[in-house]
């Protein structure tokens, strides 16, 4: 059973695979044509925590395939109330096509992979948020970073260099497992102490020798950010870290990105926030709101590459 929980689960080649589903997809989406690639299939989508854009874009992303999605709360399901994962993970997966789940634990994702039959989803885990960076590359793609003829040649294609300024979190994670996969630079800057896992940063390098990409860290934003094409950041505090909102603030205050700092990266260079944005806070409105931004774009794209992650599961779930 195919799930997906984590980019480490797959090669480049699967992941582009996924990445011209989505470009495919989306563009007859925009010629208004039909696409029922998943007629009749239900998605369940089970959130343990809040979201905006995993929710409307999965929900909007299964009924454009000619499905449909059902929302699952926590608090509207025996999960809540302790019913086991694996209970719950065997009786739901037997009455749907597909899980995505939203939740804390990235242990729990696993736990609930492991009984289901059916693919399962991360949409988003204390770890990992793999689908949020499918729809990073695929905005990279679209804006020249990856040259969209050329994206299964590697030999011919625009090399990306990232810069991850912030939060050592599960997004900084998902694009070190992007950058060890597709074979392209990421320099990531924290502040001491808040670096990304150990444990994922060595599974990430390992990875990367095979596909020459470069795995830098560093504490200072301004060599990190010095040249690069592509420059993200996330916000400082996530769901549940709320009660060091003040502490992180303070600590982070120079890893805020800004037009100061943009303009130590390249001139070409695109701006991508996940979202939700703190403006003022990690990013400041006109970096946001400017002329290298792409974050709603990008915001868009979690929709298409979803429904190109969502296909390529529904369509080799059986092998």
């Amino acid at each position: 059973m195919k799930h997906f929980l984590t980019l480490k689960d797959f090669k480049k080649e699967e992941i582009l695979e996924m990445l011209a589903l989505a470009i495919q997809i989306k563009r007859d989406f925009l010629d208004s044509k039909e696409c029922n690639l998943m007629h009749k299939k239900t998605l369940g989508m089970i959130f343990e925590k809040n979201s905006t854009r995993t929710r409307v874009s999965f929900e909007a992303g299964i009924y454009q395939l000619g499905g449909m999605g059902i929302f699952l709360s926590n608090k509207e399901i025996q999960l809540s109330r302790g019913e086991s994962i694996e209970d719950t993970a065997r009786v739901i997966s037997s009455m749907l096509d597909m899980i995505m789940i939203r939740t804390f634990e990235h242990s729990r994702l696993e736990d609930f992979a492991r009984y289901s039959s059916v693919p399962v989803i991360n949409g988003l885990s204390d770890l990992y948020h793999p689908v949020q960076v499918m729809a990073d590359y695929l905005t990279m793609i679209e804006n020249g970073i990856f040259v969209k003829e050329d994206i299964f040649d590697s030999k011919h294609h625009m090399t990306p260099k990232v810069a991850y300024i912030g939060d050592g979190n599960n997004m900084t994670h998902s694009w070190l497992m992007l950058s060890a996969k597709m074979g392209f630079d990421i320099n990531v800057a924290t502040p001491k102490g808040y670096e990304p896992n150990a444990h994922i940063l060595q599974e990430a390098r390992e990875m990367a020798r095979d596909t020459g990409a470069k795995i830098n860290l560093y504490e200072d934003p301004l060599v990190a950010i010095k040249n690069c094409n592509v420059v993200v950041t996330d916000t400082w505090v996530s769901m549940g870290q709320e009660e060091e909102k003040m502490q992180r603030q303070k600590i982070f205050a120079d890893y805020k990105v800004d037009e100061v700092l943009m303009q130590n990266a390249h001139p070409d260079a695109i701006f991508l926030h996940c979202l939700p944005a703190y403006r003022g806070q990690e990013v400041a409105s006109s970096v946001i709101d400017g002329k290298q931004s792409r974050v709603f774009q990008e915001a868009e794209n979690r929709l298409h590459a979803q429904k190109g992650i969502m296909v390529w599961l529904y369509q080799n779930s059986k092998k």
